[in-house]
């Protein structure tokens, strides 16, 4: 007994070792960090709005994408991911199903539709949008609304952010801000 002791108390002395400094205070002190650094990231993005009765809700985080399918909102890429090659025949229907859905949602608009709109995105909660995808949907989105090309152009463009440093990414469009500026909240 004393001997299997003798040989198992390293490991069970890494094993308690290794789970107290990764399983407790690195985590703390990621937590304690990033809290201190950069809140409402660490928060998960969080956009509240204040509803005119003066009460404020969550409405979402800037960093999950939502489901949007109303004319009269910008909507942003297909939720969910597949895990399907991008020529198996499953995939090209759900795009073609997905460009169907598109063309009846706004059968004025004779663009080609954007493949980010029918295709989705590697996480499957992608938030942003292309200007190039978002200004697509500025006129279906003005008709619906009633209001000019322009605002909802100048909303889009208020809401897009530039590449990361000058050079990294693409430029992008958060859904969600576009929407609630739309609606009057943002």
């Amino acid at each position: 007994m004393k001997r299997s002791f003798k040989i198992l108390r390293p490991a069970l002395l890494s094993f308690i070792v290794m789970t107290v400094l990764c399983g407790i205070i690195y985590p703390g002190v990621i937590t304690a960090l990033s809290q201190s650094l950069m809140p409402s990231q660490a928060d998960g993005s969080l956009i509240t709005v204040k509803l005119k009765d003066g009460a404020s809700r969550m409405a979402g985080s800037a960093l999950i994408g939502q489901p949007f399918t109303e004319a009269r909102y910008l909507i942003g890429r297909p939720i969910g991911v597949s895990n399907l090659s991008p020529t198996s025949s499953e995939q090209l229907g759900k795009v073609q199903e997905r460009a169907a859905w598109w063309s009846s949602l706004d059968p004025a608009n004779k663009q080609d539709i954007p493949a980010e709109l029918v295709t989705a995105s590697g996480s499957g909660v992608d938030p942003n949008l292309s200007p190039a995808a978002a200004k697509y949907q500025a006129a279906r989105i003005a008709r619906a609304r009633g209001i000019p090309v322009k605002t909802v152009n100048e909303m889009i463009d208020k809401y897009t952010t530039d590449r990361f440093l000058g050079v990294f990414g693409e430029p992008a469009v958060n859904v969600l801000k576009v929407n609630l500026a739309l609606d009057g909240l943002l």
